[in-house]
Order: structure tokens, then C-alpha cells, then sequence
């Protein structure tokens, strides 16, 4: 665990979540060297297995943005990264960013940072009061009809939009971003030549995107200074797994997702 009390106020902060994203889909790509980029910034090489605490998207960026970020998948007390204080709280530590507001947000807002948000699915798109409850957390937030899940090259959109809203930012000023990745959810299948339906191939099809456009994101952080960068899904979804399609249902393949932190250091100019 990284010593995120340590690294507030002197680093920027990213949360990268790849919607939907299986842990095994995570995994066969990397075994396959389909995803270089994201395999550059795994600690040890490898996936973190854990547990996400929501089923679906909106569930679950309401609790990673409060401090609940995905459980490592083995028994024990595991102390978090970020954690709002409340009473009773037993998953803090020494290492843990504290804070009294009740979001991520509004924490990083309240200590000078410029918070934004590009987001990708439905949840994200600000066109109903459900699509803006999550957007609105944020100083600032992005999203378009070419950043959802129905445009195949949704990921370089993103990247690109992330990208342009950092680089906005005065230089001194730190940020921090989610980018909510569209192209791992459903539909995926056109990812794929010849495929009818999403499958966990497609879905790997779809996450090939993802890395290939990554090195755009990753430049604009760098360019900013250090970037504590965390890359995880907000759960996984099904593709017939024991009958079962979709998430927003209790299957280990939706709970059990992929992981990873690390301090994404700047490139000097």
C-alpha cells in the first residue's frame, strides 16, 4: 500500500477505472502481452486480485469516491488508501488519507486540488439527474455522445479529453481525475471481426483499445509532476457464466476485479 496521507497536497491523484472489466479478461490479456502500457505500470508485473464493494457502476463509484476502493481478495484486515472518517471505521492505518468531507472530491477540492471528471458510461453523462449525481461531484466534468460505450474509439477519445482538461490546469496547481473507461462495458463485440455477441474475447478486444491509447493519459500526468495512479474496475460482468449475463448480480466473476496502484513519477521537459 502506497502512503497516500504522505502524498496528498504533494502529488497529483488519478483513479483510472476500466468498466467492467473481468479479472480474468485483465489477466489472459496480460499473459498474452496484448496490454504493454498497462503491464508497464503493474507493481511486480501483475494484476491485483480483489472484490469491488458495487456490482455496477453507480454503486461503486459512490463507494470508491468515499474510500472503499476494491478489497484484496484474501482474508485479513486490509487498510485503505483513502477513508472519510466515521465511527467505528477498523480499515485505517498510518499510511491512510483521512478526511472529514464525505467524498474523495470534496476532500481533494477542500486542500486546493482541481478535481475532474471524464466519464464514459450512462452514469457519467450528466443528462438526467441520475447521470449527474456522480458528475457533480467535481469541479469539472466531461462527456459526450463519442466518449460512451457505443463509439468503438471511445478510448482515444478519452484519453485525449483527459488529457486537454489537465494540461488546462495552471502547472502548480495539483488534480485529480477519474476517468470511468467506456470501452471495456457492453457492448464490446464490435470489438471483435465477425462477432455477434460480447464475450470475454471481445471484451480483451476492447481493453487492446484501451492500452493502446493509455500512453496519451499517461503523458499529460507526467507532464504535471508525481501522479499517485490508481487502475482498477469497478466490477466485472458476466458472459453466460453459469447462466448468468450482465452485472448488477452476485457472481464472482462480477465481485472479483482487477487492481493496481502505484506513483506514476514526472518526465522532466
Amino acid at each position: 500500500m502506497l502512503p497516500a496521507r504522505e502524498l496528498i497536497g504533494t502529488c497529483n491523484v488519478a483513479l483510472v477505472t476500466l468498466d467492467s472489466l473481468r479479472f480474468d479478461v485483465a489477466v489472459r490479456a496480460l499473459e498474452l502481452g496484448e496490454t504493454p502500457n498497462l503491464a508497464a505500470l503493474l507493481p511486480g508485473g501483475a494484476w491485483e486480485e480483489r472484490h469491488t464493494p458495487g456490482s455496477f457502476t453507480y454503486a461503486a463509484h459512490h463507494a470508491f469516491l468515499s474510500g472503499f476502493l476494491p478489497t484484496p481478495a484474501r482474508p485479513g484486515r486490509h487498510p485503505r488508501l483513502f477513508a472519510a472518517s466515521f465511527e467505528g471505521s477498523r480499515s485505517t492505518s498510518a499510511q491512510t488519507f483521512t478526511f472529514d468531507e464525505a467524498t474523495l472530491p470534496a476532500a481533494l477540492s477542500a486542500r486546493g486540488y482541481r478535481t475532474l471528471c471524464v466519464g464514459g458510461v450512462g452514469f457519467f453523462n450528466g443528462r438526467s439527474a441520475l447521470g449527474s449525481v456522480l458528475p457533480n461531484l467535481f469541479d469539472e466534468a466531461h462527456w459526450s455522445p463519442a466518449s460512451g460505450v457505443k463509439n468503438p474509439d471511445s478510448a482515444s477519445v478519452q484519453m485525449h479529453k483527459a488529457a486537454a482538461a489537465l494540461s488546462a490546469q495552471p502547472p502548480e496547481r495539483k488534480v485529480f481525475l477519474l476517468l470511468n473507461v467506456a470501452a471495456t462495458h457492453t457492448p464490446t463485440h464490435f470489438y471483435l471481426a465477425g462477432a455477434k455477441r460480447d464475450s470475454p474475447e471481445s471484451q480483451r478486444a476492447a481493453l487492446r483499445t484501451v492500452d493502446a491509447a493509455l500512453p496519451i493519459l499517461l503523458a499529460a500526468l507526467q507532464a504535471r509532476g508525481d501522479t499517485l495512479l490508481i487502475v482498477c474496475a469497478d466490477h466485472g460482468t458476466c458472459f453466460g457464466d453459469d447462466g448468468y449475463w450482465g452485472h448488477r448480480l452476485a457472481h464472482p466473476k462480477v465481485w472479483t476485479v482487477p487492481y493496481a496502484e502505484t506513483l506514476l513519477r514526472q518526465t522532466k521537459a
